[in-house]
């Protein structure tokens, strides 16, 4: 009877099991079920499955663990850029996702993240436009400096006494002169300069003119690789007096920060002649320093030229003509 009952026990536990079996794989398939319904739905479901005793306990558990499974996805964030698959991260908008500006793109109709169509409504379809119209300022800008390059000339070996306007009534028969710069090169005796002109067919010209004697030495002319910088209109001579200010002044550059102010002085008094009045100016952004030195004479101007390349204190100074006077400085307000 033994041998009975226990065989008859293991087919009862048997048959439990196999209960038990049928009884998940109908639970686990109505909750699949019931994922797609509302939440009452998915609870009455669950509830009609587990009718009775441990089967009411075990819904109410679950019940539960729903109940904080959804509650921890409503806080989650589908737009947080985690979420976004890598690849259509890599893919940018043309993949259809743009996790910076949150754009979808569905049967060609694009839905911002406030819900608005084509992005014309939100900021984010503002911010997108925005960018364009940078980018676009960008290449219409870059292609107006190329303009000007090609509108440019280089021309370099030229003569220390040799002026600005000379060096311009040289080139006025190629066509109309915009501007003229002539630089200092500390690595020669010699000078550059940039001549811009109204047009390209201008440019082309003065080309022509490479090997013409000016002064004492033949020049040379290159097509420009770079623009001209413009000047700032407001430091321009007003009148005659500061024209005549502007003769008298010379732009120096590279500088020696350890360089001091009695120093520069003290150079050109000693080589070219008596000066009227020195700005050296600079700041800690830049290696070296600057400066505006104003002779009493238009002649001492003109030989403190020949000093472009000169080593003051451990660098080679660069000299040219000023653009613009120096000024006298404005006097300061007294502070209370």
């Amino acid at each position: 009877m033994a041998v009975v009952e226990n065989a008859s026990n293991q087919d009862t536990a048997a048959a439990t099991v196999t209960s038990n079996d049928q009884d998940q794989s109908k639970l686990r398939s109505t909750t699949d079920l019931s994922l797609h319904d509302n939440d009452q739905g998915l609870y009455n479901k669950i509830g009609g499955t587990n009718g009775g005793g441990g089967k009411n306990e075990l819904g109410d558990s679950f019940k539960r663990d729903m109940r904080e499974l959804q509650e921890l996805f409503s806080k989650l964030n589908p737009m947080a850029e985690e979420f976004v698959p890598h690849s259509l991260v890599n893919n940018g908008l043309n993949g259809g996702f743009h996790t910076n500006n949150i754009a979808f793109q569905n049967n060609n109709n694009n839905i911002s993240r406030n819900g608005n169509a084509n992005c014309n409504g939100g900021g984010k379809g503002k911010k997108i436009l925005g960018q364009g119209k940078r980018k676009s300022n960008s290449r219409t800008s870059m292609a107006q400096r190329e303009e000007v390059i090609r509108r440019t000339v280089y021309v370099s070996d030229i003569d220390h006494q040799v002026t600005e306007e000379q060096l311009a009534g040289l080139f006025v028969g190629c066509g109309q002169v915009v501007d003229c710069r002539i630089c200092g090169d500390p690595n020669s005796v010699l000078r550059f300069a940039f001549i811009e002109f109204t047009d390209e067919e201008g440019a082309q010209a003065a080309l022509n003119l490479a090997g013409t004697m000016l002064g004492f030495y033949p020049v040379r002319v290159l097509p420009s690789k770079t623009a001209i910088a413009p000047v700032n209109p407001t430091f321009l001579p007003r009148n005659e007096d500061e024209r005549q200010i502007c003769a008298r002044t010379i732009y120096c550059t590279n500088i020696d920060k350890k360089v001091t102010q009695a120093d520069v002085k003290l150079f050109f008094e000693t080589v070219c002649g008596e000066v009227y009045r020195l700005r050296l100016l600079g700041d800690y952004q830049h290696s070296t320093r600057i400066a505006f030195v104003e002779f009493a004479m238009a002649e001492s101007a003109i030989a403190a030229l020949n000093c472009s390349g000169v080593v003051l204190g451990s660098l080679p100074i660069r000299i040219s003509p000023s653009k613009t006077p120096v000024r006298p400085r404005a006097p300061r307000l007294p502070s209370y």
